[in-house]
C-alpha cells in the first residue's frame, strides 16, 4: 500500500527536485553573469587587482550555485532508484549518478582553490598597497 503510494508521487517530487536544482543553475548563472558585467563596467584603470579579486568572487557565486543544482539533481536520480524496473536502467541511472557525482567533486575542489586564491589575493593587497598616482 505505502509503496503503491509512493510509487505514484514519485514521478512528480522527482520531477520538482529536478525543476529546482534547473532553476538555482539558470538564477546563478544570470545572476553571476550580470554581476560579472556590472564588475566590468565598474572598474576603472587603476583598480585592475581589485576587479581580479572581484572576477574572482563572480566565479565562486557561479561555482555555488552550479554545485547546488547538482545537488538537487543528484537527489532526483537516488529518487529515480525506487522506480527501477529491470537491470538495464539500473546501469544507465548508476552511470548518470558518478558521472554527477564526479562532477560534484571537481566543482567542490575548484571552488577551494578558487577561494584559497581570493584569499591570498585579499592579503597581498591589504599588506602591499598600491600606490596612488596622483601626479
Amino acid at each position: 500500500m505505502f509503496y503503491t503510494f509512493l510509487k505514484s508521487i514519485l514521478p512528480e517530487l522527482i520531477s520538482i527536485l529536478e525543476i529546482m536544482g534547473v532553476v538555482v543553475i539558470i538564477f546563478g548563472s544570470v545572476r553571476s553573469f550580470i554581476t560579472f558585467f556590472i564588475i566590468q563596467f565598474k572598474i576603472k584603470k587603476e583598480e585592475k587587482t581589485s576587479g581580479t579579486r572581484k572576477s574572482s568572487n563572480v566565479k565562486l557565486m557561479l561555482g555555488r550555485s552550479l554545485e547546488l543544482g547538482l545537488e538537487y539533481k543528484m537527489g532526483a536520480e537516488i529518487l529515480k532508484t525506487v522506480l527501477i524496473r529491470d537491470l538495464s536502467e539500473i546501469w544507465i541511472l548508476a552511470a548518470v549518478i558518478v558521472l554527477r557525482a564526479m562532477l560534484s567533486i571537481l566543482l567542490h575542489f575548484e571552488l577551494n582553490t578558487e577561494r584559497k586564491q581570493a584569499e591570498l589575493l585579499s592579503k597581498h593587497i591589504a599588506t602591499n598597497p598600491q600606490p596612488t598616482a596622483k601626479e
